[in-house]
């Protein structure tokens, strides 16, 4: 959620960063960097108010997948982006200590996934034998 902010705040920077990717159609980053932010805030604050956790935890996870997706490829591709998120500053790195912050980012985004994971399953709901 905090991670929203920013993005919000600046939405033609937020546009740059999806565009550094280089994964997604050029017709699409202005709405992704208008309506991503948004979806990210929102489900954020369902979770805060425990409302639509299950649906709130989902849609954080499926966007947890496609982030560590899209930095995983342009790491692999050995292409140091900024990701965009927690307002994280590259000025005065190598290209090394970049792709090593990506490297982070991925692990702190799957350990953000597992618990999500454990959300889901802890708000799973209950298989009764004598549903009535």
């Amino acid at each position: 959620m905090a991670a929203a902010i920013p993005k919000i705040l600046d939405p033609p920077a937020f546009a740059h960063m999806i565009y550094n990717y280089k994964l997604a159609p050029g017709w699409a980053i202005n709405a992704l960097a208008i309506t991503l932010p948004w979806v990210e805030l929102l489900a954020g604050l369902a979770l805060i108010l425990g409302v639509w956790k299950r649906e709130a935890a989902a849609l954080i996870g499926l966007m947890l997948l496609a982030f560590i997706a899209a930095v995983g490829i342009n790491l692999a591709r050995g292409h140091a982006i900024d990701c965009g998120c927690f307002d994280v500053r590259d000025a005065g790195k190598t290209e090394a200590q970049r792709l090593a912050d990506m490297r982070w980012v991925i692990a702190r985004d799957v350990g953000m996934l597992l618990m999500v994971a454990q959300l889901l399953s802890a708000t799973r709901p209950s298989q009764s034998r004598y549903n009535i």
